[in-house]
């Protein structure tokens, strides 16, 4: 007779889905922050090019992006 719903499968269950559930947060999380982070270089880099901010500035603006 099976104890607690299962015994020691359902805490195998348990850990995989958690696991899972880490993973997915951590590559979600670290997926998003590249992608902004480009987006705003390419975004500033436009900037530069349209003359609608100086060398110093973009040069200053990147450093903090990067």
């Amino acid at each position: 007779m099976m104890g607690w719903f299962g015994g020691g499968i359902m805490m195998i269950v348990f850990w995989a889905l958690f696991i899972a559930l880490i993973v997915w947060i951590v590559r979600e999380v670290s997926g998003r922050h590249s992608h902004s982070s480009s987006q705003a270089l390419a975004i500033l880099k436009e900037r530069y090019a349209r003359g609608e901010i100086s060398k110093e500035e973009f040069e200053s603006k990147k450093k903090d992006l990067l």
